[in-house]
């Protein structure tokens, strides 16, 4: 059993209170648009990560991290990329591969809007978790936790921080 902090967009932002989050995580996941590495290199100090680079991300973060990442967690079968769209309308990319050989979970960032969606066509669940930082349009900073546990994705919270002004 695996307890997962899902972020992404934090643009360079990270704060107490997503650290708060971060200690009772097993692992963070982070979905792309980290902005300077000081959010991933504090993560780190924390808990194990797995990330993607979005793209506002510079050269030093594309180094570290690649396009798309998908890995075993547990026995859930993860893909993990910035840009990737909302199920029928996957971003072009993607689509093909996605079709092909699809995950049981895939997270995408980037549109800052918070949405889990299931794909009845592709039998996946889709989540994003909005953002996490504090620049974008985005009235209120989320992120997402849950749990995975053997093939079962569970216990899937919400998390609101405080709203931006």
């Amino acid at each position: 059993m695996r307890k997962i902090l899902l972020l992404s967009d934090t643009h360079s932002f990270i704060d107490d209170q997503i650290l708060k989050y971060v200690k009772q995580a097993d692992e963070v996941w982070h979905a792309g648009d980290i902005g300077d590495p000081i959010v991933t290199d504090t993560i780190k100090k924390l808990k194990p990560l797995r990330s993607v680079f979005g793209n506002i991300d510079n050269d030093q973060v594309r180094l570290e991290f690649a396009e798309n990442n998908r890995f075993l967690c547990e026995k859930v079968d993860v893909w993990i990329t910035h840009i990737g769209g909302y199920p029928n309308k996957y971003d072009r990319r993607i689509r093909e591969d996605i079709k092909a050989n699809p995950p049981k979970l895939f997270i995408s960032g980037h549109s800052h809007i918070l949405k889990v969606m299931w794909d009845k066509k592709l039998n996946l669940l889709h989540m994003n978790p909005g953002a996490a930082g504090k620049h974008g349009f985005h009235k209120v900073r989320t992120m997402l936790r849950f749990v995975i546990d053997g093939e079962q994705i569970k216990d899937l919270e919400i998390i609101e921080l405080e709203k931006r002004v």
